[in-house]
């Protein structure tokens, strides 16, 4: 059984819709970051940094969404959710999770940390106009790489294309403008069912855990 420990719309998302995608049984552990529970004792043997998500396996820990993703797709997808290795279509593929992550990915994780995770003495106002700045560069690189239609690489889903359809509705709960092609790719994945089954789900679970 592999429970995912997180908040139900944090990176851990990401995780939670690739296990239904996948059909993989699975148990969700909701850690309250407002309460501090990251910070516990517990979630700090799990993942020393404190962030979520973090997913066990029996005694196999492993933190880092992309990571986790991976491990996933490599372990229970049947062939499917990575491009075959040393083709054009892998390399694609590695340039959006690396471009996800580190570009697209960081300007909403600085808006995060100075509206709340940040000790409010770090926190500054004046980051949100720098952070904008940096993810609508991003954006507009991201647009003219998305394809019009289908995922980005080809005709089937990725973890990829669950990486940037989480992070576009990250940028959408900041309020930032997403450029047309990026607003309606987010919109054909959002329509998903394992999207919404991993929500009403991990609301679920967190209901009952709390």
């Amino acid at each position: 059984m592999i429970t995912l420990y997180g908040t139900q719309k944090s990176r851990a998302l990401r995780v939670s819709w690739l296990l239904e995608e996948l059909g993989v049984e699975w148990q969700f552990h909701a850690i309250d970051f407002a309460k501090g529970e990251n910070k516990a004792e517990a979630f700090l043997a799990l993942n020393p940094s404190g962030k979520m998500p973090v997913i066990t396996e029996g005694e196999f820990v492993l933190s880092e969404s992309a990571a986790i993703m991976r491990y996933l797709a490599e372990k229970y997808g049947q062939g499917n959710w990575l491009p075959k290795l040393g083709t054009q279509a892998s390399g694609i593929h590695e340039r959006w999770v690396s471009f996800v992550i580190s570009e697209l990915e960081q300007p909403l994780w600085s808006m995060g940390k100075h509206r709340f995770a940040l000790p409010q003495p770090l926190r500054l106002e004046a980051m949100f106009a720098v952070a904008k700045w940096e993810f609508d560069q991003a954006a507009a690189i991201a647009e003219a790489w998305v394809p019009d239609t289908g995922f980005v690489c080809g005709d089937s889903p990725t973890i990829a294309d669950i990486l940037l359809a989480q992070t576009l509705g990250w940028a959408m709960g900041f309020e930032q403008t997403l450029p047309p092609k990026l607003m309606a790719f987010r919109d054909r994945l959002k329509q998903r069912p394992a999207l919404a089954n991993a929500l009403a789900k991990t609301e679920a679970l967190a209901n009952i855990t709390q």
